[in-house]
């Protein structure tokens, strides 16, 4: 049968290049490898934490998957290395060899260079599910009650939703002026800090660590401030800055740059190697990760396919009840932009169009009928007749069923 098609990591781009290459290879072999040994959602991390779901339970692909799909799962596989003159993935004990190769190691957090935080015994990040149980272990052996967290970006605030909901007090550190400095502006910024507030955690905005206290069991027991102030803490959640999983690859000869280099058939530098997901630094969003993974597959098999979806910059959130979908620019990134809002009790919308187009939406309070707008933004479409007989805000789905290939507008 020939090497296999192997394929590291079973995150979202992984599994979904394991589904794709079977239906292209029905009687190949398919191998997969992941550290962790259970097969999970990134996105509902914090449902473990929070003890809501065990770890079957923040499982995105059925639990008979490999099973039924006839793939080999090497759980607790840790990649110390690629040989591409081999052919050959170098593991702890010893290696596996490999037919076509995708990478899907998705990405790794950082500890900031801030005194006793990388050598501490009780510093954590939130990327994978080994870090949650890490944490969870940490929490109940040590009996925490307060926790520091640096950032308060989606996953700073994922982090800091589990704790509150365990009643464990959380103090949470961010640079920026704001909450989510990547996904919102002041007004919907606001609306989240109040929630936290309300549900007790404490924010220092515009402050960051500038070092630590450190026991004699080499825990810190207090953050230091930029502004002289000292938090005290159980643990420390370290949730500022994540970059591509790709440190393995150190002398493979794979090109690199932020993230695994790739062209448009996911193919790296090497024609047998692919990759796909956020180890390629080209979107974190989940759905372009699945997609980037099934294109993979398919050039794997044979196929010639292209990935063409290079728009990543949209996130959902949803803390508290209180849902948002943010699109594009935060802010208006150049000069000439009309930037439009409206805002009441339970809904914040916010639209800005340059030139006639559309290149940022926040709508916080109510999200549906949104599509469109992802599409006008992806692509780009003008809607400047539209704004002339119109409010951006009375826009919807009827507005465009006359627009043809070209993205103009089809007027009776």
């Amino acid at each position: 049968m020939g090497n296999p098609y192997v394929i590291i990591g079973t995150g979202a781009a992984g599994i979904a290049a394991a589904e794709r290459l079977r239906l292209f290879k029905p009687e190949a072999s398919i191998q997969m490898l992941s550290t962790d040994e259970y097969s999970h959602s990134r996105c509902m991390l914090h449902k473990f934490l929070s003890g809501e779901r065990d770890e079957k339970g923040i499982a995105f692909a059925p639990e008979d998957f490999f099973e039924k799909k006839k793939i080999f799962w090497g759980k607790g596989q840790t990649v110390k290395g690629i040989d591409p003159q081999k052919k050959q993935v170098l593991l702890e004990q010893g290696y596996l060899p490999y037919e076509k190769l995708l990478i899907a190691t998705g990405s790794v957090y950082g500890i900031p260079p801030i005194p006793g935080f990388r050598t501490a015994a009780n510093v954590f990040g939130f990327r994978d599910l080994s870090d949650a149980q890490k944490m969870n272990t940490a929490i109940l052996e040590w009996d925490a009650k307060h926790v520091f967290i640096v950032g308060s970006g989606l996953v700073g605030l994922d982090v800091a939703y589990a704790l509150l909901e365990r009643g464990i007090q959380v103090t949470i550190a961010e640079m920026a002026d704001r909450v989510m400095p990547l996904q919102t502006d002041a007004v919907s910024a606001k609306a989240y800090q109040e929630l936290f507030e309300k549900a007790g955690a404490a924010f220092r905005l515009g402050i960051g660590a500038s070092g630590s206290v450190i026991d004699d069991q080499n825990r810190i027991t207090a953050v230091k401030l930029s502004n002289g102030e000292e938090i005290a803490c159980d643990f420390v959640v370290c949730a500022a800055g994540v970059r591509p999983n790709l440190a393995f690859l150190e002398g493979s000869g794979i090109k690199t740059e932020r993230g695994i280099v790739v062209d448009e058939f996911m193919r790296t530098s090497d024609p047998d190697i692919y990759a796909a997901g956020d180890v390629t630094a080209l979107s974190g969003i989940w759905p372009n990760a699945m997609e980037q993974g099934r294109i993979a597959a398919a050039n794997m098999s044979g196929q010639q396919m292209k990935y063409t979806d290079t728009f990543c910059i949209k996130n959902t959130v949803n803390f508290f009840g209180l849902t948002m979908l943010s699109v594009g620019e935060v802010e208006p990134k150049e000069e000439g932009s009309q930037v439009f809002t409206r805002e009441c009790r339970n809904a914040y919308q916010k639209v800005i169009v340059r030139d006639g187009v559309v290149k940022g939406v926040q709508l916080q309070g109510d999200i549906s009928y949104s599509g469109f707008w992802q599409y006008l933004i992806k692509n780009q479409i003008d809607i400047s007749k539209l704004l002339e007989k119109k409010s951006v805000f009375e826009i919807g789905y009827g507005d465009f069923y006359g627009l043809d290939d070209l993205g103009e507008y089809c007027y009776c």
